[in-house]
This record gives C-alpha cells, structure tokens and sequence, in this order.
C-alpha cells in the first residue's frame, strides 16, 4: 500500500482550551460544536480534537475508526492513552463524527475502516498524539513548580515530581498545558515502559453490548421518525416496471411510497407495517440484459477463461517454457469457487433526516466520508452542513463499504421531508449484496531432479472488485484478485502469473481477506498436492521451500508444534496444515478432523499461529482470529451463492447457513512475540482455514477437494 508523508507539526496542532478541559488532535475543517458521537456522556465536548481531558482527570478519546466487532473502540484508545499515560480506568472513547480530518493519512484519503488497517494505519499517529499531550502537561507542572521537566514523572494521569514529593492530576494542569505549543517531535516510550499496549485490557464496549445500551444502526430514534424498507428488482440490472401505490398507500400506517434506484421504498409508522405494504405495492419489474444469467453458464465463462491472455501479475524467469521442458513431473490442477455473500449479522439500516438546510445521517457505515459526500450529491447540501455519525455496526465483512442503503435512506427522507430509519429483511439483504467473486484458477509446477522448485506457473480468472467499486481500467491489473497468488513465498526459479477479468453480471464487492480468503485456498491445497505428489510431509516440505522466510517460518513452526504435528494423534485423526500471509500479518493454521462412521465431516480443532507484529491486545488479536475461523469455515464448510434467472437463490439461514455451536471446533491463537511494526488482524485468521481443512480431509480419505463449499464435496459438517 502507497505511503504519505505527514508532517508533525501539521498533525499536531495547538491545544484548545475549553471549559475546564484540554483537547488535543488535528484540525477538523467544516466540523461544527454540535458534530459530536453517540455518547451517554454530558459534560460538553469539542470535537476538533482525539483527546480530552478534564477536570476529573478523565479521558475522552475520539476514535477514527468504525467498532464492527474488531476492537477498535479499545485498540486505538489504548495506544493513545498509554503514551499520555492517563488512567485506563478513566478512559472513555468515542466515535469520531465523519470529517476529513480522520482520513488514513498514511493509506487511502479518505475516512474509511477496513483492509485491516485501523491499528497499523494509526498506530504511529496516535502515539504521537498522546506523547505530545504528555509532555505538555509535564512542561505545565514543571513550569509550576519551577523544575525542570527532566525531573518530572507521569503516571495514571499524574504528573510528579519526586525530589520534592509533589504531584498534580492532569485535570488540574489543563489550563496552564493549554497554552503551550504542541512539541513537533514529542519523544516516544521504549516499548519496555508500555503500560497498556502489549496487555490484555477489557473491551470498553463490552457492557454497553451486554446491557444493551449500545447503538447499532437498528436501535437508532429520533423525534418523529419513520421506519422505511425497500424492494429491488431480484434480477441484478433490472428495474421497476409499474406498482400498486393506491394499495400500499390505503394500508394503515403508510405515509409514503418513494422510488430508489431499481426499486421501491415504503416509508410508514413501523416496520410491520411497511414490510406488509411492499407486499401490497405488486411490483411488476423488468429483470433486464441480465434475465438469462445463471451459474452453470457463469462457471463455463470462468473455465473459458482459462484459454484466454490476461494481464501479467508477476513474472520471473521462463516458467512455462520450464514446464513444458519438464512436463513428465510437472502437475497442473484446477480449483473453483462460488459466489459468497457478506451475511452480516445486522441487515443493512441507516437513519437519515434531511431538512431544508442540513442533513444528518446515522448509520453503522465503513465509510463515513464516502456517505457525507454521497449526501452532498444526492440533497445539493454544502459538505459542512451534512453530519455523519458512526453507530457500532453488527458486522462489516466489507459490506458496509457499500452506500447503496444510505442512498435510499436519504432519497426517502428527503422526499418524506422526516427522519427515516431504513432497515432491510434478510431477504433482501442476502439477494442484494455485492458478493465475493467466484473464480477459476489453473496452476501448473514442477521440479528439478534435486526436487527444488523449478517453476510455477498460475492464471486466475474472476470479475474484478475495483473495477466494480473503483472504476479500475481494463488495462490495470486489479491487484486485489491475484492477492497470495501474486507472488508465492515458496522458492520456485521460474514463475509465472495472469488474471483474466470477467465481467459476469453479478455485483462483487470487498468481503472479509478479499483475495487472500479464496486464493489462500487456492494456493495451500495446491502446495499439499505438490507435497504429495513428492512423497513429502506437507509441513517438511512447506519448511524447505520457504528457505530462509523466518516469519512464514516463524508460524508455521510454531502451529504445528502446538498442534503436535509430529506426534501420533487419536486413531481416525488426521491433520491438514496451511500458512498464508494476508495484510502483512502471518498466519498458520492446523485443522484436526476425522470422518464419522456416516461420512460427515468432524472438525475438532484448528491451531493457529500469528504473527502480527507488535500486538496492542493480545485479547482482541485472539478474539479476531477465532472470528475469522468461524466466518472462514461457515463459508467453506457451505456458504455459496447461485445465481439462477439472473437472480441469486438464496434468501435467508435456511439455504445460506451459518456454522452452529455444535459445528465449532475447539480454537487455539498462538502469537509470536515481535518489535515489528503492528499489521492487520480482522482479516488474516481466515485464508489458511479451508485450505487446512481440505488438507486434513486429503489425508484422512484420499480425496482432493478442489472446489467449495465442502458439502458440495459430499463432506457434511458433523
């Protein structure tokens, strides 16, 4: 991912003071007083500013980023509140209003959650901020002491003075810290001082959660709201052709009919009630170019695909003309996978009230600046009169990057002229996604009479997300598809690998480890095979062919020796083994199964090793892994989308199911201890899971799984 350099100076501005309170942070542009987070919290706040502190000594820490379960309401704060050494006990955090102010500054410019980078992309930044805010309160008592600052301690929101034994709260040092220049290079804690980051802390999100106070995009009120939900075509490109409005609008409750894009919105007093007048409306649609598209045919173009140029990803050497040359040892396979959806576990909402000379909009989004933009469009509103707040999301997987349900939130309340909380059934939102591509992938190696890697040589062929969402041109390379395949880690003289685009019908979007969830499959099983057709351990031979690689190393050593890979495991246990670098985080991962007695699959265990660089919370890293176990196993064990009449087929739970309880396997994180930089977590967990699995159900049966879900494999969980 490209950099950016930030100057300090301009991160770190001056300190405003405010009633009984300094705040500290960046400049935020077109963000008014009353711009402010969801929050319990009374006493007032100034939001141009990541920190406050007051009177009490308390923090207030504004976080840039939005909480979908991944941890950052804790994360971030954590980072912050350790170099300015306040009291995690008396921490708060919020979630920032959108503003440009909060846009990655060292990734993409914009404000936007995802791509595992919360952590990575902020960690220096707030560090800094809260080294900054440090030393000035220590600059404040020094000067009020008449010390030198050199002599001076901080700790729990004190600063002392040890000589002499005196001491100040940092509540009592605002006014006077205020009014001193923010320091350009505040010096930075020794990772052995950390007093936070690196230790487990509990989630400050966790009781609101529990006690239910916590607002998601459902739980949303405001005065005089109304409840809307949608229809849209079932065939993707196809519109409305005519409705019953007369029928929907003599219901009870209905206050209004509004067209969106494809579609149509009733707006009423509840939700029953504008769910049973959708029924009402009869909508009649025109499904489109698309009507005819199904998956038999989208698998054929895929396969097409194959014999057909694409764009060069990596090259290095002569591969094909190596395996030609070899072609007597060299092994070709072919994997496929379908179409996933997101299934998050709260269907799309969002609330909107547009008035004649301001918009707000509260929604669970990933992309809050995109919203406020797409607000500015859609109602004709300068910027600086659309406010964007963040609720917590239940699940984002990616999905939430998607406007297209803030979109018909404000087209409705701007037509209803009064608040509008949107909220989607299941049904429509399994049907309207913006799925996972499915792909085709051929893969071809082979090895000299030593048995090193001779050449490798792989083309993927996929629709393109960032053609989709970024407009990317045919002649770019969408690097996000050949993700894990791009460049392999495993030492090969030669290699080679292409991506054909195909643009099927069928909306693709980011979904959880985009590239690196299918192609880790792709690829891992791909090794076992090479592996086998050796006659080697599949561990042994990952370890030759990774060379000198110590992080790859690093993880895959480790998982299986807690995984007791080399010891003898229960009789009609088997173990598969799988390392994939995803997000600049390693991660490798041992799945213990066996086959009952009437075929179905047994997962007992999946150990895993992580390597993620300087861990902030050892908690949450753990918590994210085993989150995206279970999300990478519910898709591979049965999660796909088929598509028929140019419409998808699935509809809720029953025909897109998640992975049960009883289903789950036992889930073991070990981390590698590190003074990397910190990279992503939500992600990586995931690529090596199916891959592991289908390994162990390799060497438990003989079968090689070369497609997804296992269930189509005839591999039933048990």
């Amino acid at each position: 991912m490209a950099t950016s350099t930030l100057n300090r100076r301009s991160f770190l501005l001056s300190a405003v003071a405010t009633t009984g309170a300094l705040t500290l942070g960046i400049s935020l542009t077109g963000c008014s007083e009353d711009q402010r987070p969801l929050s319990k919290n009374t006493e007032p706040q100034t939001f141009n500013a990541f920190i406050s502190i007051a009177s009490d000594d308390s923090v207030t820490i504004q976080v840039p980023c939005s909480e979908m379960g991944q941890g950052v309401f804790t994360a971030l704060p954590m980072i912050l509140a350790d170099e300015l050494d306040a009291d995690w006990e008396k921490v708060t955090a919020e979630t920032a209003s959108a503003d440009k102010a909060y846009h990655y500054k060292t990734g993409w410019d914009d404000q936007a959650t995802g791509g595992s980078y919360s952590i990575a992309g902020w960690y220096a930044a707030l560090r800094n901020v809260g080294a900054a805010a440090r030393e000035m309160l220590t600059d404040a008592a020094a000067e009020t002491w008449n010390v030198p600052a050199s002599e001076c301690v901080t700790n729990k929101a004190v600063v002392s003075h040890p000589m002499s034994g005196r001491s100040l709260g940092y509540g009592a040092l605002v006014a006077a810290a205020s009014k001193r220049t923010v320091p350009e290079n505040p010096k930075l804690k020794s990772a052995e001082d950390f007093q936070i980051i690196g230790h487990p802390k509990s989630r400050k999100d966790t009781t609101a959660k529990v006690d239910g106070s916590a607002i998601f995009g459902v739980d949303v009120k405001l005065p005089g709201m109304l409840i809307a939900t949608v229809k849209t075509s079932p065939t993707f490109g196809g519109m409305v052709k005519n409705y019953n409005e007369g029928a929907a609008l003599a219901m009870p409750g209905v206050r209004g009919i509004v067209p969106v894009p494809a579609g149509i919105a009733v707006v009423a007093d509840s939700y029953w009630q504008a769910h049973k007048a959708i029924d009402a409306l009869d909508i009649v649609f025109d499904s489109g170019s698309n009507a005819e598209q199904n998956s038999e045919k989208i698998s054929a173009e895929l396969h097409k695909g194959l014999s057909e140029e694409g764009l060069v990803a990596h090259e290095q050497g002569k591969a094909k003309e190596a395996i030609a040359a070899n072609d007597s040892n060299a092994v070709t396979a072919v994997y496929e996978v379908p179409y996933l959806a997101h299934a998050c576990m709260e269907p799309m909402a969002c609330t909107v009230d547009v008035r004649a000379d301001s918009c707000h909009i509260i929604a669970p989004t990933q992309a809050p600046g995109e919203v406020r933009r797409l607000a500015e469009k859609i109602t004709g509103l300068p910027l600086e009169k659309i406010k964007v707040d963040v609720t917590f999301l239940g699940g984002g997987f990616g999905r939430r990057f998607e406007v297209d349900f803030v979109e018909q939130a404000i087209l409705a309340s701007k037509a209803i002229g009064r608040p509008v909380k949107l909220i989607w059934s299941r049904e429509e939102d399994i049907a309207h996604d913006f799925y996972r591509p499915a792909s085709v992938v051929r893969l071809s190696a082979a090895f000299d009479k030593a048995g090193d890697g001779l050449a490798f040589d792989c083309r993927l062929v996929a629709p393109s997300i960032s053609q989709r969402a970024l407009n990317l041109p045919d002649s770019e390379l969408d690097g996000a598809a050949v993700e894990v395949l791009r460049e392999i880690p495993y030492g090969f003289a030669n290699t080679y690998v292409d991506y054909v685009r195909k643009d099927l019908g069928v909306p693709v979007g980011w979904w959880r480890s985009v590239g690196a969830s299918q192609n880790g499959f792709i690829r891992e099983s791909y090794i076992d095979e090479l592996a086998h057709s050796r006659g080697e351990d599949p561990y042994q031979f990952r370890r030759r062919l990774l060379g000198e690689d110590k992080r790859h190393l690093g993880v895959l050593e480790l998982a299986a020796e807690k995984a007791g890979w080399k010891n003898q495991l229960p009789e009609g246990h088997f173990h598969g083994i799988a390392v994939v670098m995803s997000f600049n985080s390693y991660v490798a991962e041992v799945a213990e199964i066996s086959i009952e007695k009437n075929g179905n699959l047994k997962i007992h265990k999946i150990t895993c090793a992580v390597d993620c660089g300087t861990v902030v919370n050892p908690s949450i890293v753990e918590a994210q892994v085993v989150s995206a176990v279970v999300y990478g196993l519910t898709a591979a064990a049965a999660g796909e989308i088929t598509i028929k009449g140019g419409a998808v087929e699935q509809s809720n739970f029953h025909d897109y199911p998640a992975l049960k309880l009883s289903e789950t396997p036992d889930i073991e994180v070990h981390l590698v201890k590190s003074t990397e930089p910190p990279t992503g977590i939500g992600e990586p967990g995931l690529p090596p899971l199916a891959p592991a699995v289908a390994n162990a159900i390799f060497a438990a049966t003989g079968k090689r799984i070369r497609s997804l879900p296992f269930s189509k494999n005839g591999m039933t969980l048990a």
